[in-house]
């Protein structure tokens, strides 16, 4: 008989990604099996009575209040799970870590690469699992990548490029949201949008040296309210565009837009070797595409791999290849590898200090911005 243990959530925010963080949990249960852990729904939190007392009732939350502190401080709960704005990340894991909780933490993990730093020598000092959900890394798609390029299948990596559009916020009436206010957000495409490509980098390219980058407000102002008249300022990028060096060599370039007329939800790169390269993009998330030259002449060209049993995370979904992941599946995969780092003691990549090194290569991007020149990495 399986020994299922019960790991009690405590989640804040009842937004939409606090909804999506609890059902992710539930399904990887579902999906993996008991010897992973069951999450108990204890307690949510929100600053919204009525978002917080909704989302325990439709999600089974035994109890809901809206002090974040009710979480933090309850002995019964097991992983303080956060998902609530990005200003508010550094003080809630804080003081989660110094209750010795696990903690799960929404990207990005705070608003400056210092705090985030300090929150992974706190989780290091505490021993609990630290957590950042950036749940692209997770993708089976990205597993199979970094295969490629750590075989040395693709030769000497001389080139990463990508970029994140979308054109969620191309119409000027759109109104402000906190996502445009800098002391709420921290950036805008950069740290809305970029941020997951900078991941996969991470995961499969490893540290960036140094960094030179240039970003643009396109619309400066929005209204204040749906339908206002009154007008407030746009405070942080709508694109960014980064050239960067890795410390293994390769030159990278990396960008987001969040004003990309015509683009959804284009996550896309390519990765360059001598031997062979690779491209991939979120839109055809089931598509890897992969040229080899050693092939023979008149053969050479990219080729569709379809994900599917082989590659790392696709099997607990369906049975065989060909079969389309989503979004909600790679919160799933996040969830199960949180849930299996804390019942089974097994290895995972996001961890603070993951995170913080992506939140110190976005505040080099920010200075070489607002300075014009290349910035070191490890100089900040």
């Amino acid at each position: 008989m399986v020994n299922i243990k019960e790991i009690r959530i405590g989640l804040i925010g009842a937004g939409w990604m606090g909804r999506t963080h609890a059902n992710s949990l539930l399904n990887a249960y579902r999906l993996f099996g008991g010897q992973y852990g069951k999450p108990v729904f204890e307690i949510v939190s929100d600053v919204s009575e009525s978002a917080a007392s909704a989302t325990a009732e439709q999600l089974g939350f035994a109890r809901w209040t809206t002090d974040w502190r009710d979480v933090v401080n309850d002995e019964r709960i097991d992983v303080v799970d956060i998902a609530a704005w990005n200003a508010f990340h550094y003080e809630v894991a804080k003081a989660a870590l110094e209750n010795g909780k696990h903690v799960y933490c929404e990207k990005p993990l705070t608003l400056s690469w210092e705090q985030s730093q300090e929150l992974a020598e706190l989780a290091k000092a505490k021993g609990v699992i630290n957590y950042v959900g950036y749940n692209n890394v997770l993708n089976p798609a990205n597993a199979y990548v970094k295969e490629l390029v750590t075989s040395g299948s693709l030769g000497e990596i001389i080139r990463f490029c990508g970029s994140y559009d979308q054109d969620c916020l191309l119409d000027p009436s759109v109104p402000l949201t906190w996502r445009h206010i800098s002391k709420y957000s921290g950036t805008g495409a950069l740290g809305d949008l970029c941020s997951h490509l900078l991941s996969i980098s991470q995961y499969i390219m490893g540290d960036i040296r140094r960094v030179q980058g240039m970003s643009k407000i396109v619309i400066k102002q929005r209204p204040v309210a749906p339908g206002a008249s009154e007008m407030g300022e746009v405070e942080n990028e709508d694109l960014v565009s980064v050239l960067a060096e890795y410390e293994n060599g390769a030159i990278g370039m990396i960008g987001a837009n969040r004003v990309s007329t015509g683009r959804k939800n284009h996550l896309h790169y390519e990765i360059v070797g001598t031997l062979g390269s690779v491209y991939y993009t979120l839109e055809s998330m089931n598509e890897v595409h992969v040229y080899f030259h050693s092939d023979f002449p008149r053969d050479r060209g990219y080729r569709k791999v379809l994900l599917g049993l082989d590659h790392k995370g696709y099997k607990a979904f369906y049975p065989e290849a060909g079969f389309s992941l989503g979004y909600n599946d790679m919160k799933i995969l996040e969830a199960h590898e949180l849930l299996s780092a804390i019942t089974q003691g097994t290895p995972y990549i996001c961890d603070f200090n993951f995170g913080a090194r992506i939140d110190k290569t976005m505040a080099a991007i920010l200075k070489s911005c607002n300075e014009n020149r290349f910035v070191e990495v490890n100089s900040l």
